[in-house]
């Protein structure tokens, strides 16, 4: 994979995922319960115009509507998770939750749809570490880098 562009910010990180979602009607977020689930409530917030399913691991029994409320993003009903875009969160490919890759692809063939797209969304290159992005067809990684401090009063 190559470089195509550059962004900063968490607004411009929201909104790459929103470009590359284009005309899609429906987006399947694939990620670890907790670490994975409140991005896939924020990015599903992006596209709320679409239908976005939430599944954790690779348990389509666990797939869940991500619909808006008054409270924000909030997981709701069981859900199919067949989809044209699937989006896949690094926290799949940290090592301490023990995600077979095998696992995904087979998840991959299973829920999406012919000439279907995959995204990978992770921060700080978890899925070029983690040797995924040489191991799935991703038709785009949206890779954030996070800096930070803190301050504090003297």
């Amino acid at each position: 994979m190559f470089q195509t562009e550059e962004f900063k910010g968490l607004n411009a990180n929201l909104m790459a995922l929103k470009k590359e979602v284009g005309d899609a009607e429906k987006v399947t977020f694939v990620g670890i319960p907790g670490v994975c689930s409140p991005f896939a409530e924020l990015f599903a917030y992006v596209i709320r115009d679409k239908e976005s399913v939430f599944m954790a691991r690779t348990d389509m029994e666990s797939a869940r509507k991500i619909e808006s409320t008054p409270l924000g993003m909030q997981f709701s009903q069981e859900a199919d998770p067949h989809s044209g875009v699937v989006a896949l969160l690094g926290g799949l490919s940290m090592p301490q939750y023990n995600v077979d890759i095998e696992d995904v692809k087979k998840l991959l063939n299973e829920i999406l749809e012919p000439n279907g797209k995959i995204i990978g969304l992770c921060y700080m290159d978890m899925f070029k570490k983690a040797g995924w992005d040489e191991l799935i067809d991703f038709d785009c990684i949206i890779n954030g880098i996070l800096t930070g401090d803190i301050r504090k009063k003297e």
